[in-house]
């Protein structure tokens, strides 16, 4: 067994853990949980630090399980949250659950022949006929209301300076965590939950529970919560959440997401969010630091990120569009571009309607650039870099000013993709 105190240390993935946790994991194999709250279909970038931790303890020798808040997340835990969650129905959590727990399946081996394969599981199957007497009588009476206030995230509800305070239902949330920490400690031999470092209260709660009501060993460890180093929130982008699912962010613009991010973020993220050894990354920051304008890290780790989430050939479509809008892409990679992804590589340029009948007709080049379109000025300003070799349709140079284009040059139908010099790009839609 590797070990995982280490792996998570020089990854700088270690943000506490209670005394003895490290001894514990290295003395056997050790079975360590993490939760999810399922409150939409798909996970974000936001859990990934999480899943990287079960991932990573499962290649150091130890044995993973992924709670799937059924239960929990009829309720919505207040950790780090300012205001009350919508409550999401049933139906919808079972929904959301089993999306999630295809995602799962990305970066855990659920083989179960190891000793040591992950599972899934679900609160709601342990507490869905946990009547609130029995739980009153059993659970409530083990922990303190003085000890429940005393965590951090009670007391900022209580204190922020817009508080409306917390109701009992978000109240009882860190004794239904505790209680699954208890459950897979007595059925599960579950020794450890791990979180972000918000979750510490919630999570030593759990062990506060399980202490009181069979006196077994249980350990807590959190890691940071990810930052961007000019202070913004990880994993937001102006058109909101970056999400591990296809449905709501393509895999381009996924694989641009973490290729775009600042040189310091890669040297955090390329720790975290891969699999590759301290060696190889070092080397790779090296390499970085001679030359940063050609984004080493930044390429690598979107490489490393995208072909784990998606697929390989999914990380190569996603570089194979890129190479389009910035590198030397030939016509043919512009043809098999989906509309989707075309409309989201030239998000931002500049893009004009002509008539899809005039065009059915044939326009010539010159009415069609400077009259129908206005991406010249004047006929005689596109005649000049026509012949002068500077103008592309669809990545391949267009020189002839008299023949007229028809709607043989349209992309999936509908669109003409110019191009005036190295980089200005213009999108016509034919409607």
């Amino acid at each position: 067994m590797k070990n995982f105190v280490e792996e998570l240390r020089w990854r700088g993935m270690l943000h506490d853990m209670m005394p003895g946790t490290e001894e514990q994991l290295n003395k056997e194999m050790t079975t360590a949980y993490l939760g999810i709250d399922p409150t939409a279909d798909s996970l974000h970038i936001g859990h990934l630090c999480g899943i990287m931790m079960l991932r990573h303890l499962q290649r150091c020798g130890h044995k993973p399980i992924a709670l799937l808040g059924g239960a929990t997340g009829m309720i919505g835990d207040p950790s780090g949250k300012s205001a009350e969650r919508n409550l999401l129905t049933p139906e919808i959590l079972e929904h959301n659950v089993k999306c999630i727990r295809e995602q799962l399946e990305h970066f855990l081996d659920f083989n179960g022949n190891e000793p040591n394969a992950a599972e899934l599981v679900n609160n709601y199957e342990w507490m869905k006929d946990y009547t609130f007497i029995d739980f009153a009588r059993n659970i409530g009476k083990l922990i303190t209301v003085n000890y429940m206030m005393a965590k951090d995230s009670v007391k900022k509800r209580f204190n922020g300076e817009f508080s409306q305070g917390m109701s009992f239902t978000e109240f009882t949330y860190q004794l239904l965590q505790g209680y699954d920490f208890a459950y897979l400690n007595e059925h599960k031999n579950c020794k450890l939950q791990m979180g972000g470092s918000d979750q510490w209260g919630n999570i030593t709660t759990g062990t506060e529970l399980i202490k009181k009501m069979t006196g077994n060993e249980a350990f807590a460890l959190t890691c940071p919560l990810i930052t961007k180093a000019d202070g913004g929130k990880f994993g937001k982008t102006e058109s909101g959440n970056v999400w591990l699912s296809k449905k709501y962010t393509s895999p381009y613009k996924f694989y641009q997401f973490w290729l775009n991010v600042s040189d310091d973020d890669a040297k955090k993220y390329i720790r975290i969010f891969t699999a590759l050894d301290q060696e190889t990354i070092l080397a790779l920051e090296a390499e970085h630091d001679q030359a940063p304008h050609l984004r080493v890290l930044q390429k690598r780790l979107a490489e490393e990120v995208t072909v784990m989430v998606h697929s390989r050939e999914d990380y190569d479509a996603a570089v194979a569009a890129s190479n389009i809008l910035f590198g030397n892409a030939t016509a043919d990679a512009l043809h098999q571009l989906d509309e989707e992804t075309l409309l989201q590589v030239f998000e931002g340029v500049p893009q004009f309607e002509i008539s899809l009948e005039e065009l059915k007709n044939g326009i010539n080049p010159l009415d069609l650039l400077a009259v129908n379109t206005q991406i010249f000025a004047s006929k005689g300003e596109a005649r000049k870099m026509l012949t002068a070799n500077g103008f592309s349709m669809n990545k391949e140079k267009l020189t002839d000013v008299n023949t007229p284009i028809n709607a043989d040059a349209l992309l999936n139908g509908k669109y003409i993709l110019f191009q005036k010099g190295k980089k200005n790009y213009y999108l016509v839609i034919a409607k």
